[in-house]
């Protein structure tokens, strides 16, 4: 005799999933104290997708992005499946007053994170240096290296005076390996990583950690943002590749910032699996 199990509706296992998983969470936030991530970048793409990782492990987050709608409803959808608080903060930061007064209520309200999240940053166009527009360059600048810096400068006080957190910033395969139509964009990456190496060195005598994460090519909404919205040019950067994911690469940040006190993961490069530099990348056609 056979026994057949009928599958109960997917509402009802996804129901069960999420209680399970709630339950997990609740465990692990008593077993520690609190701790808390600030995210830039955190309404798409790697942003979001590590901050829904880190959710889940227990995290309260601060997120922060140019966009408040955005923002509002990143908070409702992960405090809808995470028992974790989550504020939001409405941030451009290549404004520094801007960075300033959020920081200020960031630490009244929270105290130093556990863990920074540098993630907000762009490309604009894949022309030649020569004929990129100004106002790109400066946006590229503004954003990738001045808006890091400061968000860095501005919270690295007080996580050294409290002498414990994590700091980690989004540079690129781009960083380390120029391709044609990116100098600027390039350049700005190996920033990234050369400042947080710069940072490393600062605070060698503290227990803070500074991880530099480079991917390579990730299907994300950043395509669509270089080409100024266009989705047909943007699609087909993927085309033909089976290209990272931002989930990806929130589960390699979530398993960097998880590692006991004395480990220390300083750099970390992921690329897609048909992709040997940043642009060497083999497309089916």
């Amino acid at each position: 005799n056979k026994i057949f199990f009928i599958e109960p509706p997917s509402p009802y296992y996804k129901r069960i999933r999420q209680d399970k998983q709630r339950h997990s969470i609740i465990k692990e936030k008593s077993r520690r104290r609190t701790m808390f991530a600030f995210i830039t970048g955190a309404t798409s793409g790697i942003g979001l997708a590590a901050a829904k990782a880190l959710a889940q492990k227990g995290y309260d987050l601060a997120i922060a992005a140019r966009n408040e709608s955005k923002l509002e409803e990143v908070k409702a959808e992960i405090k809808t499946e995470y028992p974790v608080k989550v504020e939001t903060y409405v941030l451009d930061v290549r404004d520094g007053e801007a960075v300033k007064k959020v920081t200020k209520k960031c630490f009244e309200n929270w105290g130093a994170p556990d863990i920074l999240l540098n993630d907000a940053g762009l490309a604009r166009g894949l022309e030649p240096y020569g004929e990129t527009l100004p106002e790109d360059i400066v946006q590229m600048i503004d954003t990738n290296i001045k808006g890091l810096f400061l968000v860095t400068r501005a919270f690295l006080p007080e996580m050294v005076s409290r002498n414990s957190g994590h700091i980690v910033n989004m540079g690129s395969t781009a960083g380390l390996y120029a391709y044609a139509g990116a100098a600027v964009y390039c350049a700005t990456k190996a920033a990234v990583k050369t400042f947080s190496d710069g940072i490393r060195i600062d605070v060698i005598d503290s227990d803070i950690k500074v991880t530099t994460v480079q991917p390579g090519i990730v299907e994300t909404p950043f395509s669509e943002v270089r080409f100024k919205g266009d989705k047909k040019r943007a699609a087909a950067v993927y085309e033909g590749i089976d290209a990272l994911q931002a989930e990806d690469i929130a589960d390699v940040i979530a398993f960097i910032i998880d590692r006991p006190k004395r480990v220390q993961i300083s750099d970390v490069v992921i690329m897609a699996n048909q992709q040997a530099t940043g642009f060497m990348v083999s497309k089916k056609k």
